[in-house]
């Protein structure tokens, strides 16, 4: 048996008490807010909720409150289903409410239409769009691979390197409100290097725990010194894929993988760690054995994404993901 941690992120599928219990008996270690699925003003009443429960426990776990940072996400929309074939007009705006249009409420994505290889990849690429007209803030496209497609879903050109490296108005307000709560932690999302984060450290101070997202290319060739600012690592192979593409997202995985013991913080592996089991209460026999191998080879925990927040087996999931634990 092994000890790791198991990160279970919370959404409509965990939102009582009664499964927040069910988790944690089940091996969970640590609770995730996706802020980015939530208005401030939904935060703080998330966060008091949260803190209700956890005056009840003997022990609190860590509530990690993952932030937006470079990461491009849609704006908000009706939800619809994009078919292939079909032209789409993506604009840059905080809402739409016409049919076939996406709002992308980030400048710095159309400009780096210009630099990008005209593939626009959605949802963890489980959309993709092929750019054929771009201007200053409206690009037209064509859908290649459809899909359903709803608000605050990422966004982004496959292999391209340009984007803005900050936290957003929304992310600096949820640290000021929050830094000063003992359980809270944070991730960060799409940091591009070690620079970015060594920025990013100097102006959350020491004290703050922050984790970094690993989903591209030059933050995993900077794996190492970027070790050397943040408290944790996650490997987050959902945008990476959508990043790199499925093929080289698996090479990358497994030269890093290969690495992970070389590193003096803990490393978590992220995305569709069992995704079997948003649909399903039993995970698949290769989703155990890749979860077994990853922590043979030295991954310190895992993080849940759909599985717990709109899956249809929370706990289950939890219980899955925790049966090579070791539990005291």
């Amino acid at each position: 048996m092994m000890k790791y941690e198991i990160i279970a992120t919370l959404g409509p599928s965990s939102n009582s008490e009664v499964i927040w219990r069910g988790m944690l008996a089940s091996g969970v270690t640590a609770f995730r807010l996706n802020t980015s699925h939530l208005s401030l003003e939904q935060l703080l009443i998330e966060l008091e909720k949260i803190d209700r429960f956890f005056g009840t426990l003997e022990r609190s776990p860590a509530l990690v409150l993952d932030l937006q940072g470079s990461k491009w996400r849609l704006g908000q929309f009706p939800s619809f289903e994009l078919v292939a074939g079909a032209s789409v007009t993506l604009v840059y705006k905080v809402a739409a409410d016409q049919p076939g249009v996406l709002p992308v409420p980030h400048l710095d994505f159309f400009q780096a239409a210009a630099l990008s290889n005209g593939e626009i990849v959605l949802n963890d690429a489980r959309v993709r769009l092929v750019l054929e007209k771009s201007a200053q803030d409206v690009l037209r496209a064509r859908v290649v691979q459809g899909g359903p497609i709803s608000s605050n879903k990422g966004i982004t050109f496959a292999s391209s390197a340009y984007r803005k490296e900050a936290l957003n108005e929304k992310d600096q307000t949820i640290l000021k409100q929050t830094r000063d709560i003992a359980s809270i932690r944070y991730a960060i999302s799409y940091v591009k290097d070690a620079a970015e984060m060594s920025r990013y450290r100097a102006y959350c101070g020491p004290s703050v725990y922050l984790a970094a997202k690993l989903e591209r290319k030059p933050a995993l060739d900077e794996a190492l010194q970027m070790a050397g600012t943040a408290d944790e690592l996650w490997l987050c192979r959902g945008d990476l894929g959508a990043e790199l593409g499925v093929a080289a997202m698996a090479k990358a995985v497994y030269r890093f993988s290969a690495r992970v013991k070389e590193f003096s913080i803990p490393v978590h592996l992220a995305g569709q760690v069992l995704e079997h089991m948003v649909e399903h209460p039993t995970p698949t026999r290769s989703e155990i054995c890749y979860l077994y191998e990853a922590l043979q080879k030295g991954f310190n925990g895992l993080v849940l994404s759909d599985e717990t927040a709109i899956g249809h087996y929370p706990v289950e999931s939890c219980r899955a993901a925790a049966q090579f634990m070791e539990r005291t």
